[in-house]
């Protein structure tokens, strides 16, 4: 998983140098694969805008776009990608550019056609491998404004994470560990859940596979881009930005480890059933495939048909679309062994799916969710949501909380074997 050190910082005090928390890390049992530095401090690489877009009168896969850079006269840029559209906001490197691959930028006559810059990709700009097409930027950022200061220099760690330690599939997670291994405290924890819940509107039939599962209703919100800072935050990790729901969702479970999963609430029939699936029942994914489940699988159900495989992916007929005017939210807890065997014999796997069958923390449920809750809120500047959750009270007698205790690293003599860290952990 990669973790951005800016991110991490947020949680805890860090060494100043990447190589040292690698290797801190690396001492601990979790190997860090690579170390990458991220931004895009480049001279003459500003924000533009895309005010016409025409079809290249000597080539077929090149496209003649006029641009707003801010200094009052447009620009003429011949561009190769597909994934724009008009009024768009692109980076645009300038003649005398010098990207991070070496690349220089001057005036070209490209088949017959002056091109004055270049519009460029994540990839030409060093923030990541994406090379499919233009970097969209965010409507709010201003035209002619360096690009540098919507992408602030960070660096990136690749880590190799076991499966025996899903506690660290989450920034937060990771800087738990660091703050263990170091004796720091945390700068910050997920609140506790302080809204009210109702116990209505919910049913757990499959209690065994998912013993906890809580739904949060938001209505009049507005489906659109995300914020810059949310798109900065998820593409530095390379997540991609969709749009604000599912953008606070990754961010989400980026931050906390907790998958949650956001319903078109008006696409929905009536109340939702955690169930297990019908032998041969079909249902049609994300991904826009359709799979013929089994008995043994969990299912997320409203009162006609399955919305959602468990812990694994969303149904594409209860999707989040630009249209999509309420929301029902989802935060649960799902057995791992079930993910597992599930995900495995759909050949389904995903980011959710990956944390799910290595098993999150059931406090985080509830914690996450109002996280999601808060950003949502913020964008749109009320709060009318209700929270209806289940949580069958074998679950409640048996929830336990993990708690890294303060103590972590210490040095053990070991008759000369030198010293080895040690993890202490609490458990309540």
């Amino acid at each position: 998983m990669k973790f951005s050190v800016n991110w991490l910082r947020e949680f805890v005090d860090l060494p100043e140098n990447p190589e040292e928390i690698a290797d801190l890390l690396t001492r601990a049992g979790v190997e860090t694969q690579n170390i990458e530095t991220r931004g895009a401090r480049i001279d003459k690489v500003i924000v533009s805008q895309i005010t016409a877009s025409s079809r290249h009168p000597n080539a077929d896969r090149l496209t003649v776009c006029e641009v707003d850079d801010g200094s009052g006269t447009k620009r003429q840029i011949v561009c190769g990608a597909t994934n724009y559209k008009v009024g768009d906001k692109v980076p645009l490197a300038l003649p005398g550019a010098k990207l991070p691959d070496g690349t220089e930028i001057k005036k070209n006559n490209l088949r017959g056609v002056e091109s004055e810059g270049m519009l460029c990709s994540p990839i030409e700009l060093g923030m990541g491998e994406d090379a499919s097409g233009l970097l969209i930027l965010s409507p709010e950022a201003k035209i002619g404004t360096p690009i540098g200061e919507f992408f602030p220099a960070d660096t990136i760690l690749d880590v190799e994470v076991t499966p025996n330690r899903g506690d660290l599939l989450s920034h937060f997670g990771l800087a738990r560990e660091i703050a263990a291994l170091t004796e720091k405290k945390l700068k910050s924890t997920a609140r506790e859940s302080k809204i009210p819940v109702k116990k209505t509107g919910v049913t757990i039939t499959s209690t065994h596979e998912c013993p906890f599962f809580s739904a949060r209703k938001i209505d009049n919100v507005t489906v659109g881009p995300s914020p810059q800072w949310l798109r900065i935050k998820i593409e530095s990790v390379g997540t991609r930005s969709i749009n604000n729901i599912v953008d606070i969702s990754n961010f989400i479970m980026l931050e906390l480890g907790q998958p949650t999963h956001a319903f078109d609430a008006n696409k929905l029939n009536g109340g939702i059933n955690v169930r297990l699936a019908r032998e041969g029942e079909k249902f049609l994914a994300l991904d826009g495939k359709t799979y013929s489940l089994k008995r043994d699988s969990c299912v997320v159900a409203d009162q006609k048909r399955a919305v959602g495989i468990g812990g694994v992916m969303g149904g594409e007929e209860t999707a989040v679309t630009d249209s999509t005017k309420n929301i029902l939210l989802e935060a649960a807890y799902f057995l791992p062994a079930s993910i597992r065997r599930t995900a495995r014999e759909l050949n389904l796997p995903s980011d959710a799916s990956y944390r799910f069958e290595r098993g999150v923390d059931p406090e985080m449920v509830l914690r996450a969710s109002q996280r999601a809750i808060r950003f949502e809120e913020n964008q749109r500047g009320q709060n009318n949501e209700m929270e209806n959750s289940k949580l069958p009270s074998r679950f409640a007698a048996r929830r336990r909380s993990y708690r890294r205790s303060r103590a972590s690293l210490r040095r053990r003599k070991n008759s000369g074997n030198g010293s080895k860290p040690v993890h202490a952990f609490e458990r309540g």
